[in-house]
């Protein structure tokens, strides 16, 4: 494969919606969610009142990339290798000791079922984006609340976790106002929602113009997508899209198959009955990978037109699209904007309007380090007995350039550039930090030299 990526190669140009194309105001965001998850389960399940209320700082334990050990109430942070690197019981940071004595110094038992398939199971969950995030928080506080009530050994709240989420979530919920979260987006739209940059809107255009096709796959259901699409790129919207598919229940709309999944249209946000195959361009709903591959290959008169796809989800967009459908992927990383924050006192001297961009006066974000959890790119490895500490990549680290070709901060960080710009993309011969896009995060320039890609 060769060391360069260019979007003028791709015929087509498939975006993810949530935290790609429409950002949000991830402070106000992440509390709405954790509240909305919190209410149900204090209300419909009988939880502690206390989950209700949430110091300000609370949030700082959201970190993507965090797996929790849903049956022992333990959150990790991995290693490469699957080496936990730190872990906390509940919201409770372990101690290295701790984690010495609970993990030993090997790789977490679950490690291979995760990394194999960037997966989710009954006895573990990957926390990788931001309408989940808030719930991490939120299950380390039932955890803490569960041990000073019950001493529990193993845990049985997740149902009721789960609950909380398709509750909030669930296709309904918007039309009927339903749960806290849709009903809350709907009044105070500007609240959460960050207006798509003119500059963004133009690139699309430039696409189109180009010849390539655009596609909008989505999990959320037409109606959030209409919503979300109107307030942050125009009530034109459907304009710069070829293909609209809402409710696209990744990552099932890549792995599943035609009959599995089948392509529904809509009407009055109502879906109707399956499609036998994919005909023509539109807005649909659900579907597979395979026939609306079917359909971009007539769309193009090409045998095998190229795909690039952006998403914000390694398990949603970036793995799936990779692993499945073999398209080109380029990761939304928002976390690359909060290594901006600890910038060295001599950039300090940046224009104001080019800090604007990155939001660097708001509220401390999400996307910012954790300082519970550290970089999520990189993270040191207690040395034993004497030995020093070694620097090592994380497990999410590994990820994005195993499965990415490109990572980006966002849409706006390429939208100036020309079509025919080249990009170094992730490869297995490549340094560390090839790939990311405008610059890596600092976190692994140190180790550049001393990592190796596997």
């Amino acid at each position: 494969m060769q060391r360069e990526f260019s979007l003028a190669d791709c015929d087509v140009m498939g975006f993810d919606l949530d935290h790609t194309l429409c950002r949000y105001n991830l402070p106000q965001s992440a509390r709405l969610i954790y509240d909305s998850f919190a209410h149900y389960l204090v209300t419909e399940k009988g939880y502690d009142k206390d989950l209700l209320t949430l110091a300000p700082d609370s949030l700082d334990f959201c970190c993507k990339g965090l797996v929790l050990d849903i049956e022992e109430g333990n959150f990790l942070k991995l290693a490469e290798d699957g080496t936990v690197l730190r872990a906390s019981h509940g919201t409770k940071c372990m101690t290295s000791e701790e984690i010495l004595e609970t993990f030993g110094r090997r790789e977490w038992k679950h490690f291979n079922t995760v990394s194999g398939m960037v997966s989710r199971s009954a006895k573990y969950y990957l926390y990788d984006n931001y309408f989940d995030l808030p719930g991490a928080l939120l299950c380390a506080r039932v955890v803490d609340s569960l041990d000073q009530h019950d001493c529990q050994k193993t845990y049985d709240f997740w149902k009721d976790m789960v609950a909380a989420i398709q509750h909030n979530y669930k296709i309904s919920a918007f039309k009927e106002d339903c749960g806290m979260y849709f009903p809350e987006v709907k009044n105070n739209p500007d609240k959460y929602l960050q207006r798509c940059p003119e500059s963004v809107k133009k690139w699309l255009k430039q696409l189109k113009s180009a010849g390539k096709i655009l596609l909008l796959i989505t999990s959320s259901h037409s109606d959030y997508c209409r919503l979300l699409c109107e307030h942050t790129i125009g009530n034109d919207f459907e304009e710069y899209f070829d293909v609209v598919i809402t409710n696209a229940l990744k990552p099932g709309f890549f792995s599943h198959t035609p009959n599995q999944r089948p392509f529904r249209t809509l009407e009055n946000d109502e879906e109707q009955e399956a499609l036998l195959s994919l005909d023509k361009p539109g807005w649909y709903s659900q579907g597979n990978a395979i026939q609306l591959y079917e359909l971009l290959k007539k769309m193009t008169g090409k045998l095998d037109p190229k795909v690039v796809y952006f998403g914000d989800s390694m398990h949603s967009d970036i793995f799936p699209a990779r692993h499945y459908s073999n398209w080109e992927t380029v990761f939304i990383l928002e976390e690359l904007l909060g290594d901006k924050v600890t910038v060295p006192a001599e950039t300090e001297s940046e224009p104001l309007e080019k800090k604007g961009k990155y939001e660097g006066d708001q509220l401390k974000a999400p996307y910012f380090a954790s300082e519970q959890w550290g970089s999520y790119f990189m993270d040191r490895l207690p040395g034993l007995e004497n030995a020093e500490e070694t620097l090592v990549r994380t497990w999410s680290c590994k990820c994005i350039s195993t499965y990415s070709t490109i990572a980006i901060p966002s849409l706006e960080a390429i939208a100036d550039l020309p079509l025919d710009y080249r990009f170094t993309r992730f490869s297995s011969n490549n340094s560390a930090t090839a790939g990311y896009y405008p610059s890596p995060p600092r976190a692994l320039l140190p180790i550049e030299e001393s990592v190796t890609m596997k």
